[in-house]
């Protein structure tokens, strides 16, 4: 992918997240830069140098498939051509849009025209004008992309970007090149997003460390889990100060075209489903403290840690797997 997947995810010290494996079992391990990022694998099985052979090759095909910036894009074709006749991307297309229906459009693929005004693809950092918002907003609209069969169809002005969903979906197909391999225990930090599969070879779980929106270099926590995807959302990676002397971060508020400003510095959701976790992630970040809260009472199906300036809401089923670093200055609250 490209810039164009701004979404701010855990990574592995470079990205603000520390992988603690404590593990010296024997292992393949392979490095290699995708989707505009750096990822590493970490496989402990028999068959471990075909498996990263074919997680490097899926993850490739992916990036070729999604990325916005790539001219030979399917996606890429889609915006500039307003339909697209490929099933793997109407299938994902279908999927991601329950979500961002479920969501009540705090997920929204068709925002990408606003993120792209804001200067967050190009790095050319401006705030826009509010005739100029008001004008993109009136593009933005989940509910009128379709997926019909293989067809995707946008309408006209409209443009999509998987973003907030990529790294889960290529969480979920390489868990399916795994089961391929037969491999039961391995780590994969895919520039953020990291699925934990079965437990380390000594028999304990893994243990993600969850970056401190105060120093990125350092976590302010750390989760115990295995056969789970953890995606974290956060405004602490890309963000700029405006020329009114205020921060923007780069997560846009699809109702309103504005970056979002609710007091929430990161979410990481924990989910078996890697699409799920990466899309709720950003969505239980638009939505803030409360509205996240009733999301997760209404819907359930996964698990989250919300941060603000002194709180960290931990969800109820992470009470037990998630602690708290000893030099972190959070409080903890319980989400039930």
């Amino acid at each position: 992918m490209t810039p164009r997947l701004i979404k701010i995810t855990i990574a592995l010290l470079f990205c603000g997240v520390i992988i603690l494996s404590g593990c010296a079992a024997q292992s393949t391990e392979l490095s290699f830069e995708a989707m505009d990022t750096f990822m590493r694998v970490k496989l402990f099985s028999d068959n471990g140098e075909s498996a990263s052979l074919k997680i490097r090759a899926e993850t490739e095909r992916l990036d070729a498939l999604l990325s916005t910036a790539d001219k030979s894009s399917a996606v890429r074709a889609l915006n500039e051509d307003g339909s697209l006749q490929n099933g793997e991307v109407a299938d994902l297309t279908r999927r991601t849009l329950e979500l961002c229906g479920s969501t009540g459009g705090a997920l929204d693929i068709s925002v990408y025209p606003l993120v792209e005004e804001w200067g967050f693809i190009s790095r050319d950092y401006k705030i826009p004008s509010r005739e100029r918002i008001a004008s993109l907003l009136e593009g933005v609209d989940y509910r009128s992309v379709k997926a019909e069969g293989e067809l995707v169809t946008l309408r006209p002005g409209m443009k999509i970007d998987f973003g907030a969903v990529a790294k889960g979906y290529l969480a979920d197909r390489l868990s399916a090149v795994l089961d391929e391999e037969k491999t039961a225990s391995a780590l994969l930090n895919l520039g953020g997003t990291v699925y934990a599969r079965g437990k380390k070879p000594d028999g304990s779980r893994w243990t993600v460390g969850i970056a401190d929106p105060e120093n990125s270099a350092d976590f302010m926590g750390s989760l115990e889990c295995e056969d789970r995807v953890v995606a974290t959302s956060g405004s602490y990676e890309r963000f700029f100060t405006g020329s009114d002397g205020r921060l923007y971060c780069h997560i846009i508020d699809p109702k309103t075209g504005y970056p979002v400003d609710n007091g929430v510095k990161s979410v990481t959701v924990v989910c078996e489903s890697g699409l799920k976790s990466d899309a709720l992630s950003t969505a239980l970040f638009v939505m803030g403290k409360e509205k996240a809260a009733e999301y997760y009472k209404r819907n359930g199906g996964f698990e989250y840690i919300l941060l603000t300036d002194k709180t960290a809401y931990v969800s109820d089923g992470l009470i037990g797997d998630f602690n708290l670093a000893r030099t972190a200055s959070y409080e903890i609250e319980a989400i039930r």
